[in-house]
């Protein structure tokens, strides 16, 4: 047993024992390793099952953005049609500067391909994200979105 000059007689409350004393001043000393490490492992399984899922929700949106600005360009490109007579062809800033009341998002590629030597003109649209994985094709001839 230690010497009773180390002990701390100080942390004495009245009608406390010295072992009492003693267990309240061990049980403060915080966590145990396996504790922690516990913690620790606890946290790793939530982030490898949450960080992948979190994934393929930004994916998914930056492939519905996509889908939107197609859309958007296709009601851009039928107001020109209307104004200008034919489609135009064009693709990324260019349909933004071209094309009426058109933005396209940040991380999108578009390009819009005009057919306007037939009779009746037509025009093809592709649009992706280069944060995505789809693809998505606009063709007036079919009357829309064709996937």
């Amino acid at each position: 047993m230690a010497p009773l000059k180390s002990f701390n007689f100080a942390c004495l409350q009245k009608g406390a024992t010295v072992m009492d004393a003693a267990a309240r001043r061990r049980d403060a000393r915080g966590f145990t390793l396996i504790e922690l490490l516990v913690v620790v492992a606890i946290i790793a399984v939530l982030s490898a099952i949450a960080i992948p899922q979190f994934l393929e929700y930004q994916t998914s949106a930056f492939d519905a953005r996509a889908n939107s600005d197609l859309r958007n360009a296709a009601n851009a490109e039928e107001a020109y049609f209307l104004a200008a007579g034919q489609y135009l062809t064009c693709a990324d800033a260019a349909c933004e500067s071209q094309l009426p009341n058109f933005r396209r998002s940040a991380t999108v590629d578009i390009t819009l391909t005009a057919n306007n030597a037939s009779g009746s003109p037509t025009w093809i649209g592709i649009a992706s994200s280069e944060r995505g994985r789809k693809v998505f094709t606009w063709d007036s001839d079919a009357g829309g979105m064709t996937n």
